[in-house]
């Protein structure tokens, strides 16, 4: 047995967009991280990118026709032994032909054969994005399971601006190893609802250079908006500090700085919303005088800095849900917690859901190569209720999904 054996196999079928491009990036970040990736274009897509390009970068032959290694069956055989089928781009060609169910190539004959996941990524231009013909073909789609992702916004071919343009490669893998792991990870179950995620650690300036801070990356953050955005929701994301981070496509993107400024934005955005999830790592504390100019180092010792606390966030939206001033949507709080001499990390994590009167506390415990700044998170999931759950070390992405799975019945209760 080869190591090629052990190894997810994918299918990558390539669109004849524009975009295409952009495949052999999401290619390399596959291939690089262990994945045995078979890539099927279109003719069209030939046109944008050679044929001799995917194969040197995935290894393996390049083929569009049902014709080519006929006794092999390669039109049965790809997608029968698949573990995912991804198609970046997906134009509206393409949606068209799977929607009804049309084989005239080795790549549309591949979607029909496949059992396994499957993952189309549009790129189109906005209006045939937003054409009635290419809705009625995603309703298709989604409703027989396939995975239709959100198209980010942006720059298109030309001078033209708009949602359509093909998501990050970063992010499309990222949601291909999600559903490599978790093939149910994505349902369309947050369809409707809007949703508030914040991310990030704020910074609170010193002076005009330096800042008191945190590790948060804002990578769990921007898993929960992402995810939430691939399971139907209208997503607004508060972003503080997270400049290294791909843009997540169909999220409303808001930029923040302080923990003022944070407070600011998640209250207006919290208005109307059904879930507010404050993921973010908000400073405690701010200095209490900022200084105007660039504190200079000299042989004297440098004077104290005071500090004055910063306002709970959580809290004032569990008061302000009270107050009936944001609606009744459910509120997810974040704890990064040590164990001390007081308690141990579920000890204190069981205090704050107390403290705080949040629906939900997701609980990290933290420490060096633990939560920040690292690509795969574990913890627990507290509920209001009593209730507790442990989440296993997993990706961010698959994390993310196990707390939306928590979420969605407290919002359909």
């Amino acid at each position: 047995m080869t190591d090629r054996d052990h190894r997810p196999r994918v299918v990558l079928g390539v669109g004849g967009g524009i975009a295409a491009y952009k495949a052999c990036e999401v290619l390399r970040r596959l291939t690089e991280s262990g994945h045995d990736v078979r890539v099927v274009p279109t003719e069209s897509a030939l046109r944008f990118v050679g044929a001799a390009t995917f194969e040197a970068l995935s290894g393996n032959p390049v083929h569009t026709e049902v014709f080519a290694d006929v006794p092999d069956v390669p039109h049965v055989r790809l997608g029968q032994e698949a573990d995912l089928v991804l198609v970046v781009p997906a134009t509206a060609n393409l949606l068209a032909k799977a929607a009804n169910g049309l084989a005239d190539d080795l790549l549309t004959n591949t979607l029909l054969t496949a059992r396994c996941p499957v993952l189309m990524v549009p790129a189109m231009h906005t209006e045939m994005w937003e054409h009635a013909a290419t809705r009625d073909n995603v309703t298709t789609l989604r409703r027989r399971g396939v995975v239709v992702a959100e198209p980010a916004s942006g720059r298109l071919t030309g001078a033209d601006t708009g949602k359509g343009r093909l998501p990050d490669p970063a992010e499309i893998v990222d949601l291909a190893r999600l559903l490599l792991g978790r093939p149910d990870a994505l349902p369309r179950d947050l369809d409707g609802r809007r949703v508030v995620v914040s991310a990030g650690g704020t910074r609170e300036p010193l002076d005009p250079v330096r800042y008191l801070g945190n590790r948060s990356s804002g990578k769990q953050g921007y898993a929960l908006a992402r995810t939430a955005v691939q399971r139907g929701a209208q997503v607004t994301l508060v972003a503080a500090a997270t400049i290294a981070l791909p843009e997540v496509a169909g999220a409303e993107l808001v930029t923040v700085g302080t923990a003022q400024d944070m407070r600011a934005a998640v209250r207006q955005a919290a208005v109307g919303a059904d879930v507010v999830v404050m993921a973010a790592a908000v400073a405690d504390f701010r200095p209490t005088d900022r200084a105007e100019y660039k504190i200079k180092k000299t042989d004297r010792e440098p004077d104290p800095i005071g500090l004055t606390r910063n306002p709970d966030i959580l809290a004032e939206l569990v008061q302000a849900r009270a107050d009936g001033q944001i609606g009744a949507q459910v509120i997810v709080g974040f704890a990064a917690e040590t164990g001390d001499s007081a308690g141990d990390v579920l000890e204190h994590a069981r205090a704050k859901l107390k403290r705080k009167g949040c629906d939900l506390l997701v609980v990290n415990a933290v420490g060096e190569g633990k939560a920040f700044e690292v690509e795969d998170n574990s913890g627990w999931l507290l509920s209001a209720d009593g209730s507790e759950r442990a989440v296993a070390l997993s990706s961010k992405s698959h994390m993310a999904s196990d707390i939306w799975d928590a979420v969605v019945p407290l919002i359909q209760a």
